[in-house]
């Protein structure tokens, strides 16, 4: 089982976001996020507000990070220097994003860590989840958080006493366009995905997952004319 030591450089993590990964397993990181961002202090931080965006709850956007148009951001909120929130976007809190981190067009964040340059740039769901430094999702990658018979969620045939819990993604994993990933997947350093895979469980790191579709050409019947 990858520890969070070994899926994330902590020497890159600033504070106050590297107490949160203080602990053993990633999915121990959630409830240390609950814990920190229900003390965050009301809006402020000095940066920069669209003003069509919604901002509900305490929202606190660093200097130099952005909220950009139709936005809605639910708290608790945090926006470290760099961080951006698009066009869009659904923030529902408690989320933090590291310095850099993105996300960007119609996606939707749950209860969830995006580390430092993490990216969920097109229609993407990271349920509570925990993303790496410099990750890319692809349009459309969902970090699926629940399973559909409601039970607990496990991790390799493990239990981890949670209902909720999506995906921990090591630093510098890329995911291909329309991948989900099931509930209680956990993705080492620097792994690649193909687009439109479905995963589960324990991706070692420095792989590539692919995914190989058989594909079949035929002649096409010949067609009269459409009046």
């Amino acid at each position: 089982m990858p520890s969070t030591a070994e899926l994330f450089d902590l020497s890159r993590v600033p504070e106050p976001l590297r107490t949160l990964l203080d602990v053993d397993a990633p999915w121990e990181v959630l409830p240390r996020l609950d814990a920190w961002l229900a003390e965050l202090a009301p809006n402020g931080g000095g940066g920069e507000v669209h003003p069509t965006a919604v901002l509900e709850g305490p929202v606190y956007v660093a200097e130099g990070a952005r909220v950009g148009p139709f936005a809605y951001l639910r708290g608790p909120v945090y926006l470290a220097a760099g961080a951006e929130v698009g066009h869009a976007a659904f923030i529902r809190g408690p989320v933090a994003l590291g310095p850099g981190a993105k996300v960007m067009h119609a996606s939707e964040v749950k209860r969830s860590l995006l580390l430092g340059g993490a990216k969920a740039p097109h229609f993407n769901y990271v349920g509570d989840s925990v993303v790496g430094h410099d990750v890319n999702l692809g349009a459309g990658v969902k970090l699926a958080n629940f399973k559909a018979t409601g039970e607990e969620v496990k991790v390799a045939g493990h239990g981890i006493g949670v209902r909720k819990f999506g995906a921990a993604l090591g630093d510098g994993v890329s995911i291909g366009c329309n991948a989900v990933l099931a509930p209680g997947t956990v993705v080492g350093r620097g792994t690649v995905i193909y687009n439109g895979a479905m995963v589960r469980g324990i991706v070692g790191p420095n792989l590539i997952l692919k995914l190989r579709q058989t594909q079949e050409q035929v002649e096409a019947a010949s067609r009269s004319p459409q009046p």
